[in-house]
């Protein structure tokens, strides 16, 4: 079954709703970073600030920044494919720009047309302005499995 790491922010309750959309059509989700809840990184700084450390110490020192990244970075190097829901933040588009970094297949999920126009959203794959578009553009993508960046090959924005 081929493996979607879905990315969008903790504060964006759309997110779990694409989780359900994305399993109904066969894929299997992770998203399980989302149960950390919409202040996880609040309630983190807020920790690392009460022992004195700052942000780079936090990054560098500290065991929740490591554990964190290290989850999210298994569940996105086994995943087959990346899907964004926007609005997503620095995290997200992070996340985002080492799976195509890597040749995945990235596609990303607008809502709302954005209110700030960005022309890098073209390293996508493809861009989804409606579910329905985001569920013809994934249909193919049913049973795939993700190489790795030495075997797939892809044309940054192929299909934009």
């Amino acid at each position: 079954m081929t493996k979607v790491y879905l990315l969008g922010s903790l504060r964006n309750p759309k997110v779990p709703v694409a989780g359900k959309y994305l399993r109904d059509m066969g894929f299997e989700v992770f998203d399980d970073w989302y149960a950390a809840g919409h202040e996880a990184d609040d309630m983190w700084r807020d920790y690392e600030l009460s022992r004195g450390r700052n942000f780079e110490q936090a990054l560098r020192e500290g065991h929740a920044a490591s554990h964190v990244f290290n989850y999210d970075h298994y569940h996105i190097t086994n995943s087959d494919i990346v899907v964004m829901v926007t609005p997503c933040g620095k995290s997200g588009h992070m996340e985002f720009g080492f799976c195509r970094g890597r040749a995945m297949p990235g596609f990303i999920y607008f809502e709302e047309m954005p209110e700030r126009w960005d022309v890098m959203y073209k390293f996508a794959t493809d861009l989804a302005f409606s579910a329905t578009q985001l569920r013809e553009q994934l249909r193919p993508y049913v049973g795939y499995e993700y190489q790795g960046p030495l075997v797939q090959q892809e044309f940054i924005g192929e299909n934009l």
